[in-house]
C-alpha cells in the first residue's frame, strides 16, 4: 500500500508538473542566457546576452528553435492520443489450443515485421523523427604556415534542423564581421570555411568550429601553428617569451606610429614610428623589418630604410603608384615581434597637357627569349578627359639613355609582344597612355631582362650542375654538318588580338649541330596561298608575334626551322584563327556600399564582377554629392571587394562607384552608391575604470566605478557586473550580477555571505555593443561598516585637461560616517610614481565637489584620488583615475565670450567634429544648467551659445560646457571685473560711436585755398554727414564745397580763402544708423591769425607764380672741385623773358669779364665764381719746395658783392639777390673749408736722405685754410728739425734726422667751418721701424753718392795725334778718401816707363805722358779711379796718323 501510494503520489505531482509548464525545447542554460524569466520561470522577453560576441548568432538559433518547437507540437499531442486510446481497449480472455496459438503467433511475427517496416518507413517520411544532432562529416585540420600566409580550416556538418555554426579560437568566439581584414567567414550547402588572412604568432592557436541545433551540439578542433617567416629565424614559444642569449624577456613598444599618408609622383615621402624595447640591453640590435602589401621590401634605389636605434624610417623616393599599398612595420626581437601597418596612397602627378591620361603602372616583363618578350601593365585609374584610345610601349638598353618606340600605333590591349629584340642584351621598358588630349608621363621602368634562351637562362640560374671531376670523355658522333633540320611541333596560336596573334612551337629533333631559326608563314582560311611573313629576319625564338592582320579574317599559320644547310619542310598547320579580341571586358561591380569608419576615411564593399576572366583588380571613386567630379580613392587596382577610403573631408556628403579592369580595359562603372555623411562612426564603448568599494553591510555591498574615458561616438546605454569570490590566492569563476543593464555607476551587490572577498568586474555597452571588461577590483570582504569616517567619493571624474592643468569632479560618498561631510581633499601623483607618492593640492579642506589642479608639467601622466571628511576624521580615499596626460589636444576649443552688435553678451564654444548623438551640457559652477530666466541657451550644429538675458552680479560664476560622446569640455570664469568691462562693451554696442581713424585737421593748398578733412573708420553705405560752423549748418555754394569719399572714408570741405569772419568752430557731425559721430576744430585768436597770414601769402605766392618766377631764390654751391657757383631755378620762362644778372647794383653787360661766367641749362641759371685748377694725379709724392707756383684762386675776397637778377615779361616780374659779403661770404668760404677739409686723404708717410714726411692731398689750397699739426696731441711747433708747409695740393710735415722722440701717434686738423676733419697716423711699431729704417738706408746712399771717386773732367773723347809727337792728358779726379788713380789701354793696365808717365798729383790731377807716340799707341784709354764708396773709368780713344796720310 505505502509503495503503490507512493507511485500515485509521484505521478500526481509529475502530471502537475506536465500541466503547469509550457511545452518547449530549450534547455535550462540557453533559457539562462537567452531569454528573461520572472520568478514562475516564465519567459517574459530577450535581453541582451552578456559576454556573447554575436547577438544575431542568438537570434537566428532562437528563430529556429522556435520554428522547431511548432513543427514538433502536433506530433507530440497525436503520440500522446494514440497512447490514451490504448487504455481504452478491452481484452478478451479466452482458452486456446496449441496449434491456434501457434498460428497465431506466426501471424503475429509476420504482423509484426510489417508493422516495423511499416513504422521505419513511417519514420522516414516524418519531419520530426529526421531530426538529430550534428555531425561532422569533414572535420577541420590543423596546420603549419610561415607568416604571412593565409590558412583557412575547412570542414562539413549534417543535422537536423539545420545547425548553426559558431568559430572559436581558444575558446574565445570569433565575430568575423567585427574584423573584416583578418577573418572571413563562409557558409555553403553544409560547407563551412574560416579564412584566417595575413598570420602572425598570435593566431598560433587552438580553433574549434561549434555546430549548435535544437538536437544538440558538436565541436571539432584544430590546431594551427605558425612559423615565423624566414627559416634560419628561431621561433618563440611565446609571443614575448624569456631570451636565453640576454637572460631577460623583451618586451616591445610602437610608439608615435605613422597614419595613413598621402603622397603625389614623383615626390619622396618617409614614413616611420619610435620603437621602445625594454629592457635596454647593449649590442643588441631588433631586426626591422618593412612590407608592401604582406611582401617583404629590401633595400632599392626606390627604397631605403634607416634605424636609428630608437626610431625606424622607411623613405621612398621618386614615388609611384606600384609604391601605393599597406605598409607594415615589423620589430623581432628574441622575445617576439610587435608590428603596426598603415596605407600609403600615391597621387598622380598633374598631366603636362590638360585633359592628358595619368602613367599606367606595374611594367611587367614575361616569357623572354631570345629576341622576343612579352610586356604587361595595369591601367591607371584616371582615364584623362576622354578614354584612353592606346598605349605606346618603349624599351631601352641597359646602360645608354635612349628610348626606342615599339609600337607604331597605340594598342588598346594591356599586354604586348616585343619582337626584334637583340641577343644577349638587356632591356627595360615604360610604358605611356594616350588619349585625344595627349600622352600620359611614361610609366616607371620595368625590371631589366635580357634576351636570351629560356634553356639558357635557367642553366646561368641553376649554376654548375656537377664538380669537376679532372676527366675528359671523348664520343664518337655522327657529323651533322649540313643537315637541314626537321619540321617544328606542337605549333599553337597562344594569344589572338586584335592587333596581333602570338605563335608558339617546340624546336625540332633534327637541327644539328648548329642553331636553328625560323619563318612563319600565313594564308587566309580555305586558301593554298601561303605568304611569309618574316622573310627580311628568321625569327630566333619559338615564339613569334603576327601584326598587321586583317580584322574579323581567318588564318591559318605554320614555322619552317632553317639553318646554313637549308630550309626545312613546314610543321602542322593551325587551326582557323579569327582576329580579334577574345578577352571579353568585365561586367560591372555590384552597388558600392560604404560604411562609416573615421571622421575622414569610410570602409566600401561591393559585390564582385559576374563572369570576368583574368580580373586586374577594382578602382573605387568618390564624388561629393551634386559635384559630378569622380575622384579615384586608390590609384593601384584592388583584388578584394572591400576598401578603406581615407582622405574624405568631414562633413561631406559622398557617393562611391567601382570599376572592374583586366587586361582588355575597363568595367562600366556600377551604379552610385546611397549618399552619406563622412564622419566617425560608432564604435564598441571602452572599459569603464575605477572599480571601487562605496557601501557595505553584513549581505550587501554597494560598488561604484567611472564611466569610459572613451564611449565610441555613441551614448553609454548600460553596464553589466561579474562577480567571483576569494579565497587567499585562489579565484573563483566570473558570474554575472545583473541580466538587466544598470544606467547608473553604483550598484548595490545583495545576497552575499558575510566575511567573504569578492572581486567585481564592470562592462559597458553602447549602441555598437558590449565593452571589454574592467580591471577588477581589489578583494573587498562583504562585512558591516563600522567606523566613525566617511567612505570614499565616488563619480570621480576629469574635465578641462590641458598641458598644465585640469578639473576634477566628484560626487559625495554614499556613507557618510556619523556625521555630516564637512569637506573634501584631493590628492595627486605621478603615474609612473609609487603609493608613497601621493600629494594633497591643497592644504585645507574644500567645500565645493570640483578642484582645479593647476601646475602641471606638459606631457606628464598623473593618477588623481579624493578624500572625505567629516567631524570624525578623514576617509578613505576613493579609487584613483587616471593615468590622465596633461596636454592640451590639437582642436582644443576653449570659450568665447562675445558681444554682438546689439549688445548682447554671451558665452559661445564650437566643435566641429560632433557625433551623431552629441550635444553640448553647459554647467553654473559645474552643475547643469535647469531651465532658468536669467539664461537662453542657442544650439545650432557644432556651435552653442549661452546669452546672458539679464547680466548682474547673480551671474558671477564658473559657467563650463561639455560635449557627450567627446572630450571636448572648457570653462569661464565670470568675474565682477569682467562683467563690468563687458557691460562697457555692451553699452558701446547698444549706443555705438563712429570712430575716426584722423580727427579734422586743416591743411593750406594752393592759392590760400583751405582744406578741412577728417577720416571715418568704420562706417556704412548709410552715413550721413552735416557741416557746422559755429552751431550753424553750412551748406554746399560758392564759399563752401564738401566732399564725403565712402571708399576711404575721407570728408573734404573747402574753402577758396579765410576771411575775418571765418574765426570759430567747424565740425563734422556724423549719423550712421544708430551710430554718432563728431570731430571739430576750433580756429581762433593768435592761431587763427596766423593761418590767415599763411592763406594771404599763398595766395600772393601763386599770383608771383603766373609770371616769370623763380623756383629756387638765388644761392651758392660749392662743387667737389671747390668751384663756387651762384645758382637759381627759374620758371614759367618764354623766349622773350629779359633776364639781368647785378653785381653791386651794376649790371653784368654781355662782353664783360663776368658775362662768360654766367649759363642757363634746364631753367636752372649758374654764376661762376672762378675756373678750376687742381692737380690730376693726386698720388704723386711732391716735395717742398722753396717757392710755389703761381696759381688763381677760386674765390677771394674781390669776388665780394651783391649778386642780383631780375625776369621780367609782359606777364610780370620777379627778383631775387644774394650777398656775398660778411656773413654770406663767410658761409660760402666755409662750405668751401668743408669740401677741402672732406677731400683730404688719410695720412702717408715716405722717408728722404733728410728725414721722415708725412702728406695728405687735398683738392684745392686756399692761404685762408687753418691746418694744424699735433704730435702726441700736442701743437707741434715749426722748426729747423720739424717744418710744415703746402705743395700744390699736397699737405705735408717734414721731420729732419728724426730719432726715438718723434715716435708717436700724429694728427692733422683741418678746419671745415665747423668742429674740422681730423687724419691720423700712427708712427710707432713697424711703421716707424720701416720709415727710419728707409731713412737710413737712404741717408747712406746719399753719402755715398757725394763721396764716392769719379773721373770730374779735363779729358776729352777723341785725342788725334801725328807719330812721332809726345802726347799729355790730364784728367780731374774727385774722392773721399782719395781714389786710387789707374789707366788702362784697351782694357789693360798700364805701367809707368821709358814711354808712358804717370802721374797723380795734389790728389786731385791725374795726368799721362806718351812719349813719341807710333800707330801701336792708337787704341782706347781709359782713367779709372777707385774708393770704398765706388769706382768710376772715363774713357777716350787715341789715334796716331802718318803725315803723309793727311797730305793725302
Amino acid at each position: 500500500m505505502s509503495v503503490s501510494s507512493h507511485r500515485k503520489k509521484s505521478s500526481s505531482r509529475t502530471v502537475k508538473t506536465s500541466s503547469s509548464e509550457e511545452l518547449t525545447t530549450i534547455t535550462k542554460q540557453a533559457k539562462r542566457q537567452y531569454l528573461a524569466v520572472d520568478d514562475e520561470s516564465h519567459v517574459v522577453g530577450y535581453v541582451v546576452p552578456v559576454f556573447r560576441s554575436s547577438h544575431l548568432v542568438a537570434q537566428d538559433l532562437m528563430e529556429a528553435q522556435e520554428e522547431t518547437k511548432e513543427e514538433g507540437i502536433g506530433y507530440v499531442v497525436m503520440k500522446n492520443l494514440f497512447s490514451k486510446e490504448e487504455d481504452f481497449k478491452m481484452q478478451k480472455v479466452e482458452k486456446k489450443s496449441r496449434r491456434v496459438v501457434i498460428r497465431e503467433s506466426a501471424e503475429r511475427l509476420v504482423v509484426g515485421k510489417k508493422v516495423h517496416e511499416n513504422q521505419q518507413f513511417t519514420k522516414l517520411m516524418n519531419e520530426d523523427s529526421l531530426a538529430h544532432p550534428p555531425e561532422f562529416i569533414v572535420k577541420p585540420k590543423g596546420q603549419t604556415v610561415w607568416e604571412g600566409k593565409t590558412v583557412t580550416l575547412h570542414c562539413t556538418v549534417a543535422g537536423w534542423p539545420k545547425p548553426r555554426i559558431a568559430w572559436y579560437k581558444n575558446n574565445v568566439p570569433i565575430d568575423a564581421k567585427a574584423r573584416p581584414e583578418k577573418y572571413t567567414a563562409e557558409s555553403n550547402y553544409n560547407m563551412h570555411s574560416l579564412e584566417i588572412k595575413n598570420c602572425d604568432f598570435s593566431d598560433t592557436a587552438e580553433y574549434h568550429a561549434a555546430a549548435l541545433n535544437i538536437k544538440g551540439g558538436s565541436s571539432s578542433y584544430a590546431h594551427v601553428v605558425i612559423k615565423r617567416f624566414q627559416a634560419e629565424e628561431k621561433v618563440a614559444a611565446k609571443p614575448h617569451g624569456y631570451s636565453e642569449e640576454f637572460g631577460v624577456t623583451f618586451k616591445t613598444a610602437i610608439i608615435d606610429k605613422f597614419g595613413v599618408s598621402f603622397g603625389v609622383e614623383g615626390q619622396t615621402l618617409s614614413i616611420g614610428s619610435t620603437v621602445v624595447i625594454y629592457p635596454t640591453v647593449k649590442r643588441f640590435t631588433p631586426e626591422v623589418l618593412w612590407y608592401r602589401n604582406n611582401t617583404l621590401l629590401k633595400p632599392s634605389k626606390w627604397v631605403s630604410m634607416h634605424w636609428s636605434g630608437l626610431k625606424a624610417t622607411l623613405t621612398l623616393s621618386h614615388l609611384n603608384k606600384e609604391d601605393e599599398g599597406l605598409y607594415t612595420l615589423r620589430i623581432n626581437t628574441t622575445s617576439g615581434f610587435e608590428t603596426h601597418s598603415a596605407f600609403v596612397f600615391v597621387r598622380d602627378a598633374d598631366v603636362d597637357e590638360e585633359g592628358a591620361p595619368v602613367a599606367p603602372l606595374d611594367v611587367k616583363c614575361h616569357d623572354a627569349n631570345k629576341d622576343y618578350v612579352v610586356v604587361t601593365w595595369k591601367q591607371p585609374a584616371v582615364e584623362g578627359s576622354s578614354p584612353i584610345v592606346g598605349y605606346f610601349i618603349d624599351r631601352c638598353e641597359v646602360g645608354q639613355t635612349h628610348w626606342a618606340q615599339c609600337n607604331e600605333s597605340p594598342v588598346k590591349y594591356a599586354r604586348f609582344p616585343v619582337t626584334g629584340l637583340v641577343e644577349g642584351r638587356t632591356y627595360i621598358f615604360r610604358v605611356r597612355a594616350i588619349n585625344k588630349f595627349g600622352v600620359s608621363h611614361p610609366s616607371r621602368v620595368s625590371d631589366s631582362v635580357i634576351a636570351m634562351d629560356p634553356f639558357d637562362r635557367a642553366r646561368l640560374k641553376a649554376g654548375p650542375s656537377a664538380p669537376w671531376t679532372g676527366m675528359i670523355k671523348f664520343t664518337e658522333e655522327e657529323p651533322a654538318v649540313g643537315v637541314v633540320p626537321g619540321e617544328p611541333t606542337d605549333l599553337a596560336v597562344i594569344e589572338a588580338t586584335k592587333s596581333y596573334v602570338v605563335l608558339s612551337w617546340k624546336p625540332p629533333v633534327q637541327r644539328g649541330h648548329e642553331g636553328v631559326m625560323y619563318y612563319i608563314e600565313k594564308c587566309i582560311t580555305g586558301s593554298d596561298n601561303w605568304q611569309r611573313v618574316n622573310s627580311g629576319m628568321p625569327s630566333k625564338s619559338p615564339r613569334f608575334a603576327v601584326f598587321d592582320l586583317a580584322e574579323g579574317s581567318s588564318y591559318n599559320f605554320r614555322v619552317r626551322c632553317c639553318n646554313s644547310a637549308g630550309v626545312g619542310e613546314p610543321s602542322a598547320p593551325t587551326a582557323a584563327t579569327t582576329v580579334g579580341d577574345h578577352l571579353d571586358l568585365p561586367s560591372a561591380p555590384g552597388v558600392v556600399v560604404p560604411v562609416r569608419n573615421t571622421a575622414s576615411s569610410m570602409v566600401v564593399s561591393w559585390a564582385k564582377s559576374k563572369d570576368v576572366k583574368h580580373l586586374v583588380g577594382y578602382y573605387i571613386e568618390v564624388s561629393v554629392e551634386g559635384s559630378n567630379v569622380w575622384v579615384p580613392c586608390n590609384n593601384k587596382p584592388v583584388t578584394s571587394t572591400r576598401f578603406v577610403c581615407h582622405g574624405l573631408n568631414t562633413g561631406d556628403k559622398v557617393v562611391f562607384r567601382a570599376k572592374a579592369v583586366n587586361a582588355s580595359g575597363y568595367s562600366t562603372s556600377s551604379p552610385a552608391s546611397e549618399p552619406l555623411l563622412v564622419k566617425a562612426s560608432v564604435a564598441v564603448c571602452g572599459p569603464p575604470s575605477g572599480v571601487h568599494l562605496v557601501e557595505r553591510k553584513r549581505d550587501y555591498m554597494v560598488i561604484g566605478w567611472n564611466a569610459p574615458a572613451k564611449n565610441g561616438g555613441a551614448d553609454i546605454r548600460g553596464y553589466y557586473l561579474d562577480y567571483r569570490t576569494v579565497k587567499g590566492d585562489v579565484t573563483g569563476q566570473w558570474h554575472e550580477l545583473n541580466t538587466q543593464a544598470v544606467t547608473d555607476t553604483k550598484y548595490k551587490v545583495e545576497n552575499l555571505k558575510e566575511n567573504v572577498f569578492y572581486q567585481f568586474q564592470v562592462r559597458a555597452f553602447n549602441l555598437a555593443g558590449i565593452s571589454v571588461g574592467s580591471l577588477p577590483s581589489d578583494r573587498l570582504e562583504c562585512k558591516e561598516w563600522t567606523v566613525a569616517v566617511p567612505g570614499p567619493p565616488c563619480g570621480i571624474h576629469v574635465l578641462e585637461v590641458r598641458k598644465d592643468g585640469l578639473v576634477l569632479l566628484w560626487d559625495p560618498p554614499v556613507f557618510n560616517g556619523r556625521s555630516a561631510i564637512n569637506g573634501y581633499y584631493v590628492d595627486i601623483k605621478e603615474a609612473s610614481g609609487d603609493e608613497q607618492s601621493w600629494v594633497c593640492v591643497h592644504d585645507r579642506s574644500i567645500q565645493k565637489m570640483y578642484k582645479r589642479v593647476t601646475g602641471l608639467k606638459a606631457g606628464t601622466a598623473y593618477n588623481l584620488r579624493v578624500s572625505a571628511r567629516n567631524c570624525a576624521g578623514v576617509g578613505v580615499p576613493s579609487a584613483g583615475i587616471g593615468p590622465v596626460v596633461a596636454e592640451t589636444r590639437p582642436g582644443t576649443h576653449e570659450i568665447i565670450v562675445d558681444v554682438d552688435d546689439d549688445g548682447i553678451i554671451s558665452l559661445i564654444f564650437e566643435h566641429a567634429d560632433m557625433a551623431e548623438g552629441s550635444s553640448f551640457v553647459w554647467s553654473k559652477n559645474y552643475l547643469e544648467i535647469a531651465e532658468s530666466s536669467r539664461l537662453t541657451l542657442e544650439t545650432s550644429e557644432g556651435r552653442s551659445r549661452l546669452i546672458f538675458n539679464d547680466p548682474s552680479v547673480e551671474d558671477l560664476a564658473i559657467y563650463s560646457v561639455k560635449v557627450t560622446n567627446s572630450d571636448a569640455s572648457a570653462s569661464y570664469t565670470l568675474t565682477e571685473e569682467g562683467l563690468k568691462r563687458l557691460l562697457d562693451i555692451s553699452f558701446d554696442h547698444k549706443f555705438p560711436v563712429i570712430p575716426f581713424k584722423a580727427e579734422m585737421a586743416i591743411e593750406l593748398q594752393e592759392k590760400g585755398r583751405v582744406r578741412f578733412w577728417a577720416q571715418v573708420g568704420k562706417f556704412t553705405e548709410n552715413c550721413n554727414i552735416e557741416y557746422v560752423f559755429n552751431d550753424n549748418i553750412v551748406e554746399q555754394g560758392a564759399k563752401y564745397t564738401m566732399s564725403f569719399d565712402k571708399s576711404t572714408g575721407i570728408i573734404e570741405m573747402f574753402m577758396d580763402s579765410l576771411e575775418v569772419t571765418d574765426e570759430g568752430t567747424f565740425t563734422f557731425n556724423l549719423v550712421d544708423g544708430k551710430a554718432k559721430g563728431s570731430t571739430s576744430l576750433v580756429l581762433i585768436g593768435e592761431e587763427f591769425a596766423v593761418l590767415q597770414k599763411k592763406s594771404e601769402f599763398e595766395r600772393a605766392e601763386w599770383v608771383r607764380r603766373q609770371g616769370p618766377h623763380f623756383v629756387e631764390y638765388l644761392g651758392f654751391e660749392v662743387t667737389p672741385e671747390c668751384n663756387v657757383h651762384l645758382k637759381c631755378k627759374i620758371g614759367n620762362i618764354k623766349p622773350e623773358t629779359q633776364i639781368r644778372w647785378f653785381k653791386d647794383k651794376f649790371e653784368v653787360e654781355e662782353g664783360d669779364e663776368e658775362a662768360a661766367k654766367i649759363s642757363s641749362e634746364d631753367g636752372v641759371l649758374t654764376f661762376d665764381i672762378a675756373k678750376c685748377v687742381f692737380k690730376k694725379d693726386k698720388e704723386e709724392k711732391l716735395k717742398p719746395a722753396a717757392e710755389e707756383p703761381t696759381k688763381t684762386p677760386k674765390i677771394s675776397k674781390k669776388d665780394a658783392g651783391v649778386y642780383e637778377v631780375d625776369l621780367k615779361d609782359e606777364r610780370g616780374k620777379d627778383h631775387s639777390a644774394f650777398d656775398l659779403t660778411g656773413a654770406g661770404y663767410e658761409a660760402v668760404m666755409n662750405e668751401v673749408f668743408r669740401v677741402i677739409a672732406n677731400s683730404s686723404t688719410q695720412l702717408s708717410i715716405t722717408s728722404t736722405e733728410h728725414g721722415i714726411i708725412m702728406y695728405s692731398f687735398i683738392v684745392y689750397h686756399t692761404e685762408e685754410l687753418r691746418v694744424g699739426w699735433q704730435h702726441k696731441d700736442a701743437k707741434i711747433s715749426h722748426s729747423d728739425r720739424v717744418q710744415c708747409g703746402v705743395t700744390g695740393e699736397q699737405l705735408w710735415l717734414k721731420i729732419n734726422e728724426p730719432t726715438e722722440k718723434d715716435k708717436g701717434k700724429y694728427a692733422m686738423d683741418i678746419f671745415d667751418g665747423g668742429s674740422g676733419v681730423k687724419r691720423v697716423f700712427d708712427l710707432s711699431g713697424q711703421a716707424w721701424e720701416d720709415a727710419f729704417e728707409e731713412f737710413k738706408r737712404l741717408k747712406a746712399a746719399a753719402i755715398a753718392e757725394r763721396n764716392r771717386a769719379r773721373v770730374i773732367g779735363g779729358l776729352p773723347d777723341v785725342v788725334t795725334i801725328q807719330e812721332g809727337k809726345s802726347l799729355n792728358l790730364t784728367g780731374n779726379v774727385w774722392g773721399d778718401p782719395t781714389p786710387e788713380v789707374t789707366w788702362l789701354k784697351n782694357d789693360r793696365e798700364l805701367v809707368s816707363d821709358e814711354h808712358y808717365t804717370l802721374k797723380f798729383e795734389a790728389s786731385k790731377f791725374a795726368s799721362i805722358t806718351i812719349a813719341a807716340v807710333s800707330t801701336a799707341d792708337s787704341g782706347k784709354y781709359a782713367l779709372q779711379v777707385k774708393n770704398k764708396y765706388g769706382t768710376e773709368a772715363m774713357e777716350f780713344t787715341v789715334s796716331v796718323y802718318f803725315p803723309e796720310e793727311e797730305k793725302k
